[in-house]
């Protein structure tokens, strides 16, 4: 039986599987550089040469060009003439162990400002009702903050609130006081609990001006539902980060 002979199109495909596993070291390389960068540790925010790095982490000069490529596009990194690689854009730790606004989450970092794009009354949808506990289409307290920290906006705060709590809120300083902190203030209670859910959401036109990034970049996205301490439901948010400025972090736990 004659050989087989070998298929015209193996030599393209086994390139091609070359490229795809470049590429996934590269990708592999590339998290476990971010992580060294957002936490510091690269002293004086300058990475080692290409060749050290390729011998730190057993990389080939190519993958490790092609993981700093992928950390530039993420506007973590950029290259200096003279010096190298170089540290540029500072993301900051947003906590989901413990429920604090963000001005108490981002304290150490400065201060965080609210510019208070809108506040007043609107009927509640029929989904922001029933999450309150609220009569469908009853009057609820619709907020929209844009956040700063150190003038960088930073978020897109969508907050409802019912109205005997968000009547308060109508005149108090929400400019320069978290929500959480007036909601406590108002009602005399502390906050509970508070159900999230974070996913990436790309930014439609309005959030992608707000937040002064590019339109259809991913941000995060987090909804959170937050109680009082007897369980009330009293503050339904949605709130959109810059990807670029922000990680999540937390601490979980295994139990039987």
């Amino acid at each position: 039986m004659p050989a087989e002979r070998p298929r015209e199109h193996a030599p393209p495909v086994a390139a091609a599987r070359r490229r795809r596993l470049r590429a996934d070291r590269a990708r592999q390389l590339a998290d476990l550089l971010r992580h060294q960068v957002l936490t510091g540790g690269f002293p004086g925010g300058v990475l080692p040469l290409e060749d050290a790095l390729g011998q730190d982490y057993g990389a080939s000069r190519n993958t490790v060009r092609q993981a700093l490529d992928l950390l530039r596009s993420e506007r973590l990194v950029e290259r200096q003439p003279g010096v190298g690689t170089v540290v540029v854009a500072e993301k900051y730790l947003h906590g989901l162990d413990r429920l604090m606004g963000l001005a108490e989450t981002l304290h150490e970092h400065g201060r965080v400002t609210n510019e208070v794009r809108t506040v007043g009354p609107v009927p509640a949808p029929a989904c922001v009702a029933d999450r309150l506990g609220v009569p469908a289409r009853s009057d609820v307290l619709y907020v929209e903050r844009l956040r700063r920290l150190g003038g960088l906006p930073l978020s897109l705060d969508l907050t409802y609130l019912p109205m005997d709590i968000g009547a308060d809120l109508i005149g108090a300083d929400l400019e320069n006081t978290d929500v959480f902190r007036l909601i406590e203030k108002i009602t005399g209670r502390p906050l509970g609990t508070a159900e999230i859910t974070l996913e990436a959401v790309n930014a439609d036109a309005h959030s992608a001006a707000v937040l002064q990034a590019p339109r259809g970049a991913a941000v995060l996205m987090l909804e959170r539902l937050t109680h009082l301490c007897d369980g009330r439901p009293v503050d339904l948010e949605f709130i959109r980060f810059r990807g670029d400025r922000i990680t999540m972090s937390g601490q979980l736990r295994r139990t039987a």
